[in-house]
């Protein structure tokens, strides 16, 4: 009798569980942040920007650079011998500093306009980050996929295609062929479902 009660009991646990995992079973979209990211007007110009931040600033920055390092480094091999030891050692600190700056110039420059580049696309992708939760909260997803994560031989439902929807909702320029098989795929531009014509009265 004990062991016909287990096996009930599992049966019940199981059954519950497969229900419960059924309920729960996530709603998934794909987003892709560059395709979002190329849509807004005018984001070209941060390349010009990042131009005249390598000409502007970053050149001049190894043109200070350098003249700080000749002139340390000449002010040490004078007066070196003469030097207290611990003003010595911070001499030789900062020279070595700057001489390894300079030397790895070309990945400091990098890594700069890296940086510089993120902060320039940062409203942007501020931007994006807040529909995309507007987006995942009116359309109930639980889960987002990068869209390069998907396999090529998978083809998932292009409404679930979350970058669209943020186009949309930030009013950024689609091209046609998108907003083409999105109507074709039974969606609506501007995320409004198409009105329903007025009820004729009667008489």
């Amino acid at each position: 009798m004990k062991k016909f009660l287990l096996v009930c009991a599992v049966f019940a646990a199981g059954f519950l569980f497969s229900n419960s995992a059924k309920a729960q079973a996530p709603k998934i979209g794909y987003f892709d942040e560059q395709s979002a990211l190329v849509l807004f007007p005018g984001i070209n110009k941060i390349d010009t920007l990042i131009n005249s931040y390598r000409l502007d600033s970053l050149q001049e920055e190894y043109k200070y650079t350098v003249a700080d390092f000749q002139r340390r480094d000449s002010i040490f091999k004078k007066d070196s011998a003469t030097m207290p030891a611990k003003a010595r050692e911070m001499a030789t600190r900062e020279i070595m500093q700057l001489r390894y700056k300079l030397v790895n110039w070309q990945q400091y420059q990098q890594q700069m306009e890296e940086a510089k580049y993120e902060q320039l696309l940062q409203p942007y992708k501020q931007k994006i980050y807040e529909a995309v939760q507007a987006v995942a909260a009116e359309q109930k997803y639980t889960l987002l996929l990068k869209a390069e994560s998907i396999s090529p031989y998978l083809q998932p439902p292009l409404l679930d295609n979350v970058t669209i929807r943020v186009a949309m909702k930030l009013k950024l320029p689609l091209p046609k062929e998108y907003e083409d098989a999105w109507k074709a795929a039974g969606g609506t531009i501007g995320g409004a479902a198409p009105a329903k014509p007025a009820a004729k009265p009667k008489g």
